[in-house]
């Protein structure tokens, strides 16, 4: 019996679940539904956090807040003085480094409280990993933090343990303030500083390198102003920038090269049992691996259409742009944009809703946000397609394909395996009436016929063909342990029970390291590879044709069934029921990616 059982009690439901994953091939049904058992949730605490605002203009011998890199590269001229601004469809618009960075989740990293409550998860479950756990998910989400406590040889964990009663509290970093240095590290995120001098020291690009394997070299107090800031320009005017942030700036092509990014974008994790023991024959899980589906696809330095991380995610802008607003006027070509540009809007809404509560700096506005928000959800709309092929209507069943091409140059959709991404179809009649709807997504994010969402220890199959509305496409990860069964737990993860997250072209799945493997029923599915995938939709159909149909690909990166998981221990774990609060407070749930109609009669 799971964790679930401890709650108050059982409700008995039907669901296509429980189902062996080799028991359909391409075109068979599922089986019968089996009963499914869930539990009630814990009561909510209501608990909120309580995070203080950091000093961004902090400096110390490793680092520097980014307030002292926004000093020169963020514009606070205005109207006519401004120089850091483009003209382009929307007219002049600002793009300042540090204003572009400072509403992205790199920059917000460790404010994220769904990182909060799933580290936190992971301490509750495995208390005598902690050392462990705080360094490993430190090393990405709060870096410099993690490297300063490193070379400075200090205690590094990121809440509070024991207490003043027993004469063993230690202090985590989310119980300080302002005036400690660790905090203010830690709360700058992934960073100017950071990422500035990230050294091309020979491991980029390898395992080594990989998993928070990079490196920032120290140098000497008189020698401080040698530090490295990394840059693309091969010619950079060096003494002013020198004198007032001491740091050198130097040509470092390896700043904008793919293998800087897989430094945390590949991440292999050691798997524990329940006791909190290494797994026995499992070397690591792959957690996630997102530069290894890069070069498997198209997009890599040797494919056919060579396309590196930063291209997507910090666009190049056509026009000549000055890097600061002071120490030169150098326009540049090729600037680019320091956006990160990436899909979780929900977090970002969850970041612009309760700033004060996670510490955002109140110089931030909830515009601020907005604006990225809606920047993001238009760059989410060029990550896919979607084509509607073969319609035809037949004794009252609507048949139609579904052809979704990913157009990312990775797995969509990527990185932790919260994420999923599904199809929502809608078909009226001649009389606007609704005669069906698969995929529907209520209020509270559950997807209705997604089997995970009634039973988190559920999942759903992938399809080749769809004949109920019991039966949604959902483009995932799920994860099991040691023993095969479905886990929510990144430590206890040994495997993927199903990866049918769309490939990006060029990904043969037939060849691809085993990292990168599609797993269950997708791992059959004849049209599932290089980068697409096509459904069959069978519809039994009433009313008055001729039908339309709607058919969106919509993402959404908090999977319900797998945030109910994490909720069982709301009561327990102050962290999870805080990010509880949060979620409950939230309106946005998921975003549209593709959408497609066709009119069938």
């Amino acid at each position: 019996m799971n964790r679930f059982n401890r709650h108050l009690m059982l409700v008995m439901l039907f669901s296509l679940i429980g189902l062996s994953l080799s028991a359909c091939g391409d075109n068979e049904a599922p089986e019968a539904p089996e009963p499914n058992i869930i539990d009630v949730l814990p009561n909510p605490r209501g608990l909120i956090p309580e995070l203080q605002q950091a000093d961004a203009a902090f400096e110390s011998a490793h680092y520097s807040g980014n307030l002292v890199c926004a000093a020169c590269h963020t514009d606070h001229n205005v109207g006519d003085a401004a120089t850091m601004v483009i003209q382009d469809d929307s007219g002049f618009r600002d793009v300042s480094i540090g204003r572009a960075w400072e509403t992205s989740l790199m920059a917000n990293s460790t404010r994220d409280p769904y990182w909060h409550a799933v580290f936190a998860s992971e301490l509750h479950n495995f208390p005598n990993l902690s050392e462990e756990i705080n360094d490993t998910c430190t090393r990405c989400h709060a870096p410099m933090a993690n490297d300063f406590a490193k070379k400075e040889g200090l205690p590094l964990q990121v809440f509070d343990s024991g207490s003043e009663e027993t004469g063993d509290l230690r202090q985590g970093i989310y119980s300080m303030d302002a005036s400690q240095d660790l905090f203010n590290h830690a709360m700058d995120g992934v960073s100017c500083s950071m990422c500035h001098q990230m050294a091309d020291d020979g491991n980029l690009g390898t395992d080594q390198g990989m998993s928070g394997g990079w490196t920032v070299i120290a140098y000497p107090e008189e020698n401080f102003q040698d530090r490295p800031a990394y840059g693309q320009y091969t010619d950079p005017d060096q003494g002013y920038m020198r004198q007032q942030s001491g740091y050198t700036p130097v040509y470092g092509p390896h700043i904008s090269s793919s293998e800087t990014c897989g430094s945390c974008h590949n991440l292999k994790t050691e798997p524990v049992d329940k006791n909190g023991q290494p797994v026995p024959g499992v070397a690591h899980f792959a957690e996630q691996m997102v530069y290894t589906e890069w070069e498997n696809s198209i997009f890599d330095d040797d494919g056919l259409q060579p396309t590196s991380c930063q291209s997507c995610h910090m666009p190049k802008v056509d026009q000549l742009v000055p890097l600061a607003n002071a120490g030169g006027d150098i326009a540049r070509p090729d600037f680019a944009e320091h956006t990160f540009l990436g899909a979780n809007t929900v977090m970002q809404d969850m970041l612009k809703n309760f700033k004060t509560e996670l510490g955002v700096s109140s110089d931030i506005s909830e515009a601020d946000f907005d604006e990225s928000i809606e920047r993001n959800r238009q760059f989410l709309k060029t990550s896919a397609m979607l084509e509607l092929q073969n319609s035809q209507l037949a004794n009252n069943t609507l048949t139609m394909d579904v052809k979704i091409t990913n157009l990312t140059g990775h797995k969509l959709p990527s990185g932790y395996h919260s994420r999923r991404a599904y199809l929502h179809v809608l078909v009226t009649d001649a009389d606007g009436k609704l005669v069906y709807e698969n995929g529907k997504i209520g209020p509270d994010g559950s997807i209705a016929g997604v089997s995970e969402d009634t039973s988190p220890d559920s999942y759903e199959l992938h399809y080749d063909k769809i004949t109920s509305a019991t039966q949604v496409q959902v483009y995932q990860g799920i994860t099991g342990d040691a023993a095969g069964d479905q886990t929510h737990s990144l430590l206890a993860a040994t495997q993927f029970l199903k990866d049918n997250r769309l490939t990006p072209a060029g990904f043969d799945k037939n060849t691809v390291p085993e990292d990168v493997a599609v797993k269950g029923l997708a791992a059959t599915d004849s049209d599932f590879n290089n980068g697409q995938d096509t459904v069959t939709y069978e519809i039994a159909v009433t009313g008055k044709p001729p039908y339309s149909a709607l058919v969106e690909l919509r993402y959404q990166p908090l999977a319900f069934g797998s945030l109910m998981s994490l909720f069982a221990e709301s009561d327990e774990v102050d962290q999870v029921d805080m990010f509880r609060t949060i979620y409950d407070s939230t309106t946005l749930r998921d975003e549209v990616i593709a959408t497609a109609t066709t009119q069938v009669q």
